[in-house]
């Protein structure tokens, strides 16, 4: 599953040569530093955040058992790394929500409007954290809810009903930062 080009970054940077490290480096780092962004929801921490997950990264390169491609597997330690810090820094909650209170709005039967990205970004930016986080997962990630479940240590029903908590509250936000002009 690896590819020849991170077959032979991989070769390298395990035989410590840091032009290979650099060139891995280089490849994969906007991407992690974007997730860590969409988790963390601030700047400075995702870059350390990124540091560290290369860090762990070239430390632990001897261990990847090339099940997956190489920028699944720093996505991995990515995630991870982004979840024990939110855990860490006591910013992991999840509310139980019951279904019900959930109504979902079909905005396609609505004027069509389309949001400014950076006020999407905004309004995902102020989720609750839980809420964020497994909309991040699952939405730009491409988690599932059992896979989700299984990191965040959750029942696989409180990723789904955080998820739908997620779309409502940005549905909500959106519509009246839309609509209010």
């Amino acid at each position: 599953m690896v590819s020849p080009e991170d077959q032979q970054l991989i070769s390298a940077s395990l035989k410590g040569d840091r032009v290979g490290q650099s060139r891995l480096y280089k490849k994969y780092a906007q991407a992690m530093f974007n997730t860590a962004i969409r988790m963390v929801s601030e700047r400075e921490i995702a870059k350390d955040l990124t540091q560290d997950v290369f860090v762990k990264v070239f430390q632990d390169l001897g261990r990847f058992r090339q099940e997956s491609t190489l920028g699944a597997w720093i996505k991995r330690i990515t995630v991870n790394t982004c979840l024990n810090h939110l855990k860490k820094a006591g910013r992991m909650q999840f509310q139980e929500v019951e279904v019900e209170k959930l109504k979902m709005h079909d905005m396609a039967d609505e004027e069509s409007k389309t949001p400014d990205m950076k006020i999407v970004h905004k309004a995902i930016k102020g989720l609750p954290n839980g809420c964020r986080t497994v909309l991040n997962l699952y939405l730009l990630e491409g988690y599932q809810h059992k896979e989700i479940a299984d990191i965040l240590s959750i029942k696989e029903s409180t990723s789904k009903t955080q998820y739908r908590r997620a779309k409502q509250l940005l549905q909500d936000q959106l519509k009246s930062q839309l609509y209010a002009t």
